[in-house]
């Protein structure tokens, strides 16, 4: 654009502007670096009398219809600046021209004229766009958002009136909210009914919370709009969203007892529970409403859920108890139809979950007034003789025969856990007992006890072995299979427990009598084979695998090939595959198969029986993300799993469904040792630059993920293969390896950090002006970094660095008082020191003079050090270092020569090898320090870069 064009329009010119058109009318076309025209600029800064006259040129048509950067006509331009008196101008002049595209083009964010007008409030513009082009009420932008729902959400009755009126208007919004959504949350009731006269479908979507506009209005207590959904569509008040809460659950969860009282107006049997059986009086319980309990109590509808229990068998009470919420307890049991007997799953009321006494004060008030309805009803069966029980527990079989003889059935008696005499001498172990009650009562062998347990079940679980053998034999005698395959309450039977608890005999022996023991399994699915895979029982495992019909499953979904796999028992493993091959291929419900398993957890003796019988589960991907077993070894670093896989699958999967390779697997999780292994093997050698397409930091390479990792083994590694290409760039961000060092300036003061930026400097000779521009642009970026933290980086420094100083000042302050030789008696020369005229104690008193001073003036300017200037701690660091290396050199100097003054004159070689001793403790000091740096100096060589280390 001329430069005297861009200033007339923003000055709004218009002389001058004719002027210049008069002369060349092409000047008008002319646009700024930004797109933008002369009407564009006049439009921004809200010049209508020089738009006016920049229409009535012929240039006109071409100038409405221009777009700048940001997708923008002027008439977008105009409205987006709140100039709405030009809009409405460019807005007559693009409908007089018949600029239909012009009126409905939208910027690059998807938001057209309408949109900006009613999001700045320009209601009577909005009005006039919608007049002259209905169609812009179709449009969304980016965020999905519709004129109508913006107009919805700003409460703009007749822009949201006119809008509703066209056909095919737009009605979403962002998040998967509607118009209805925003008619609720802005509680205007009347919006909500034209809503509902016209589209009605809206009131069943869901957003992006699953919520549908009726559960927004219950949980935000929308009455009014609850109740024109309700009057049009009583079925709302019956919905629930996709979690599972019904209407009343969510009003219950923020206590609105108005929104509750109206839902139950409309729909009386309106659902109350969720998915997990908890009702509105628990989630109210919960959240500790009392106002909304109270109005469930008083609730004819609702009353009846005070004694309700969820999937955790737990009342209402049981969670007020729990929670020691005593308001909540005392406002619960004032209802006449509270039970405190009722139990949970775990056997507790509610009054064993209390905490605090309080409450448990006000339970008691309320057992005592039900006259102990929580007593136990009394037992349908029989109760044992007490001297039964003494006989049973001690094995005297004499009086339980005598007792017996007078009445046969006191045999029958049972403890309140319904035990038998039979159960109770299987619990303690004697056998004689047994065989003699078997022998007046036979029935005895089938009696069940509260945890479900026939006497031999007790035996096992006890571990009465050999009362446990004369059962079974008793049973299978009398041909009792249904008390020998009898499952306790929690799906245990007879194997499962002997094979648990270790007894092999025993169980080898329950096979032998009813091999239909094999095919039970218990509550956690685990079958009698899983357990003895799990304990390494071959006899048991071999017996059982023997029996056609025998269960093989395990807890979470394993089998007995993963507990073979689990503890690497390659025997048994391979028995599974010659009988069951099908057992490789399940999946336990983490989705991983034995094979995952055997690679997972580093089985290769195990991974070789499976491939040897069957080559192709080598080429299995797990169902869950697709993770094929090279990834899988990859992650943990087992290289001889890989070597094994690929012995027998030279072709197996190395990647996942997203292009994920077990190269960068190994990189990630910095197995060197593995990544050095894929790089050596040429069936894996594509994988050297083979990008991944997905990542927070681009999509690269395996080389890529090293230098982000700032790991210089594994970078080393990558770049000492000749197919590795250091040019690649990742498709996401076009960033070649080395600038990915930008994304890890966390480590960037670390020898590692710069250690690959010498590395990569040396692959890519071609980037070396890149690599010092990022080791200025992070030295820069740390600088910063260091300002925002300079006072406590100062106080640190001064802090270590004094009290180093303070130590050097202090030994030698003393050592100058305590000379070496001492102080002279003679006469004429009391008090003057002995040794004074030797050189050697002159250099010790001119070293121990110097320590001490220099120590001093790094002690004292730790005390003037400025907090919060950096160029200052820079100078304060370089000055005290070179000051205490100084005062270092010279401790160790006063040290020598002292010493020296003393030992010299009778023991020379001793003097002079403490010399030199300490002669060579700066340079050892030095040596150490630098230890890292001089190492890496060694193991780069020329690849070394010192500059690159000034941030270490």
């Amino acid at each position: 654009m001329d430069g005297r064009l861009l200033s007339a329009a923003m000055t709004g010119d218009a002389r001058s502007m004719i002027q210049l058109a008069s002369h060349d009318p092409s000047v008008l076309l002319g646009t700024t670096p930004q797109g933008n025209t002369c009407l564009h600029i006049s439009s921004i800064h809200g010049h209508e009398g020089f738009s006016k006259d920049v229409l009535e040129l012929d240039q006109s048509r071409a100038l409405l219809s221009a777009v700048n950067k940001d997708g923008e006509t002027p008439l977008l331009t105009a409205i987006t600046r709140g100039h709405a008196s030009l809009a409405s101008v460019l807005l007559s002049c693009c409908y007089g021209q018949q600029l239909s595209e012009t009126i409905l083009k939208q910027d690059k964010r998807g938001c057209n004229a309408l949109h900006h007008a009613i999001r700045r409030g320009h209601r009577i513009l909005a009005l006039k766009l919608i007049e002259a082009e209905p169609a812009l009420s179709k449009a969304v932008n980016q965020h999905s958002e519709s004129p109508m729902f913006i107009a919805a959400m700003r409460n703009f009755t007749d822009v949201f009136d006119k809008l509703l009126e066209i056909p095919g208007s737009s009605d979403s919004g962002p998040f998967d909210f509607n118009i209805l959504h925003a008619a609720v949350r802005t509680g205007n009731s009347v919006s909500a009914k034209r809503v509902m006269e016209t589209r009605p479908w809206l009131a069943t979507q869901e957003n992006g919370s699953k919520h549908t506009p009726m559960h927004m209005a219950a949980d935000e207590d929308k009455i009014e709009v609850l109740t024109v959904l309700l009057e049009h569509d009583p079925s709302l008040g019956y919905s629930g969203s996709t979690n599972g809460a019904p209407l009343l659950c969510i009003a219950a969860s923020q206590g609105h007892v108005g929104v509750a009282r109206e839902l139950l107006k409309h729909c009386p049997d309106a659902p109350y529970s969720d998915a997990t059986s908890s009702t509105c009086l628990h989630v109210a319980v919960s959240y500790e409403h009392t106002e909304f309990v109270e109005f469930i109590m008083g609730s004819q509808q609702l009353q009846h859920l005070v004694n309700m229990a969820n999937n955790n068998g737990e009342t209402a009470l049981h969670l007020a108890a729990r929670n020691s919420q005593t308001k909540m307890v005392a406002a619960l049991m004032l209802h006449q139809d509270i039970d405190l007997t009722v139990l949970d799953k775990s056997g507790n009321h509610a009054k064993v979950l209390n905490k605090v006494p309080k409450t448990e004060l006000v339970l008691n008030k309320m057992e005592a007034s039900s006259g102990g309805a929580a007593s136990s009803s009394g037992a349908s069966a029989t109760a044992m003789d007490s001297s039964l029980l003494q006989a049973a527990m001690t094995g005297d079989a004499i009086t339980m025969q005598n007792l017996a003889m007078h009445d046969p059935g006191v045999l029958l008696g049972t403890t309140p856990q319904r035990n038998t005499c039979l159960h109770i001498a299987s619990i303690h172990g004697p056998e004689g007992f047994c065989k003699t009650a078997l022998a007046v009562n036979p029935s005895l062998l089938t009696a069940v006890n509260s945890d479900g347990e026939t006497p031999l079940l007790t035996a096992v679980t006890s571990g009465r072995v050999s009362v446990a053998s004369v059962l079974l034999r008793c049973c299978r005698d009398q041909q009792l299979s249904e008390a020998i395959l009898k499952q306790d309450n929690r799906g245990y039977n007879a194997l499962h427990h002997a094979i648990r608890c270790g007894h092999r005999e025993l169980a080898l022996e329950l096979i032998e009598a009813d091999p239909a023991l094999s095919q039970a399994v218990n509550k956690h699915d685990e079958s009698p084979m899983f357990m003895a895979v799990m304990r390494n029982y071959a006899d048991v495992f071999e017996k059982l695998l023997g029996v056609p019909y025998s269960a093989h499953g395990g807890a979470y979904g394993y089998n007995a090939l993963h507990a073979a796999v689990r503890n690497g028992n390659s025997a048994m493993a391979k028995k599974i595959m010659e009988t069951r091959p099908g057992l490789a291929r399940q999946e336990g419900k983490d989705k991983t198969t034995p094979m995952h398993l055997a690679v997972i957890w580093d089985k290769v003796d195990v991974l070789r029986v499976l491939l040897e019988h069957d080559q192709s589960l080598g080429y299995l991907v797990s169902s869950k993300n697709d993770v094929p077993l090279l990834v899988a070894a990859a992650h943990r670093g087992h290289v001889d799993i890989a070597r094994e896989l690929l012995k027998h699958c030279p072709d197996a999967p190395y990647c996942d469904a997203n292009g994920w390779t077990c190269l960068h697997e190994g990189v990630k999780w910095e197995h060197t040792e593995f990544v050095k292994f894929v790089l050596g093997i040429p069936q894996l050698r594509k994988l050297i630059n083979m990008r991944h397409p997905h990542g927070s930091t681009g999509t690269g390479t395996a080389l890529h993920m090293a230098v982000l990792n700032c790991n210089p083994k594994i970078v080393a590694a990558l770049l000492l293969n000749q197919d590795t290409d250091v040019t690649v760039m990742d498709s996401r961000f076009g960033a070649s390896a080395i600038w990915v060092l930008s994304a890890a300036t966390d480590h960037a003061k670390t020898l590692n950090w710069n250690e690959v930026s010498m590395l990569m400097l040396k692959a890519d000779p071609q980037n070396a002006g890149s690599v010092y521009n990022l080791h200025k642009e992070t030295k820069d970026k740390l600088t910063k970094l260091s300002r925002k933290d300079i006072k406590s980086l100062t106080q640190t420094y001064t802090g270590n660095t004094s009290l180093v100083a303070i130590l050097i000042a202090t030994i030698t302050f003393a050592a100058a008082f305590t000379l070496p030789g001492g102080y002279s008696n003679d006469a004429g020369s009391e008090g003057l020191p002995i040794m004074a005229r030797k050189v050697a104690f002159q250099a010790f008193l001119i070293s121990d003079t110097l320590a001490m001073c220099s120590s001093l003036v790094v002690a004292f300017v730790c005390i003037i050090a400025k907090w919060e200037d950096l160029e200052f701690l820079l100078y304060y660091r370089s000055f005290t270092k070179k000051l205490m290396w100084f005062a270092y050199m010279a401790t160790t100097t006063a040290f020598s020569t002292g010493l020296y003054t003393v030992l010299a004159p009778r023991i020379l070689w001793l003097a002079i090898t403490v010399c030199i001793l300490t002669s060579l403790l700066p340079m050892l000091t030095k040596l150490l320090g630098e230890w890292p740096v001089l190492k890496l100096r060694f193991r780069l060589g020329r690849k070394f870069k010192s500059e690159l280390l000034d941030m270490v």
